[in-house]
């Protein structure tokens, strides 16, 4: 089952309508207690990091599903350069980018720069779950929430205090809990997230 597409914008469009949409997919698909509300809040978690996005970005999301598991689609395309980036940050009241912190604030640096050639320069942390796909031409970059857990829990027991400080953020995050997966694909000027929810 694959849901309606519904266009989402930094500005808050189609965010109401996106968890209407995913309240009738709880409904058809006969979910009840701790999945429905799994589901409802990997969605708002979603809509959270599309409104922390830097600049007047549109964007997809949608939900299919396939024995079981669920997976929670946002796709966006604007391609923020790092000037453009810059100054809309400059601008902000701290000058400065105030949702940088915690999982998804973190993942939204990956909508924010696209395919840009500094992507592999985000926090050092991040890029614990990043690769490159030199040999895919479809596909620049792929991040793997699975993947960075387990680059980080291995940095954290060796003492490096910076992954002490990103393991803090996962036991935190809601999506780091929740999730089974969370998976960043960059094309180009294409950006798809993927929350992988697994129902029992």
């Amino acid at each position: 089952m694959r849901s309606d597409v519904i266009k989402v914008t930094a500005g808050g469009e189609g965010m109401e309508t996106a968890l209407r949409e995913v309240e009738q997919v709880i409904k058809y698909k006969g979910l009840t207690g701790k999945n429905a509300l799994h589901l409802r809040l990997l969605t708002e978690e979603t809509m959270g990091l599309m409104r922390s996005v830097t600049g007047e970005k549109e964007g997809e999301f949608w939900i299919e599903d396939k024995d079981g598991t669920f997976q929670l689609h946002l796709r966006t395309w604007t391609r923020m350069d790092s000037q453009k980036r810059d100054q809309l940050i400059s601008v902000s009241s701290r000058g400065r980018n105030e949702s940088a912190r915690g999982i998804m604030g973190r993942l939204r640096d990956f909508f924010d720069r696209g395919a840009d050639d500094d992507v592999a320069t985000l926090n050092p942390m991040m890029t614990q779950g990043l690769f490159e796909h030199t040999s895919t031409p479809t596909l620049d970059w792929e991040w793997s929430l699975v993947q960075y857990q387990q680059n980080v829990s291995a940095a954290a027991a060796r003492n490096d205090s910076e992954a002490r400080e990103a393991w803090d953020e996962l036991e935190k995050s809601v999506v780091a809990h929740v999730a089974d997966d969370v998976k960043v694909y960059i094309r180009g000027d294409k950006v798809d997230m993927v929350i992988v929810k697994k129902m029992n």
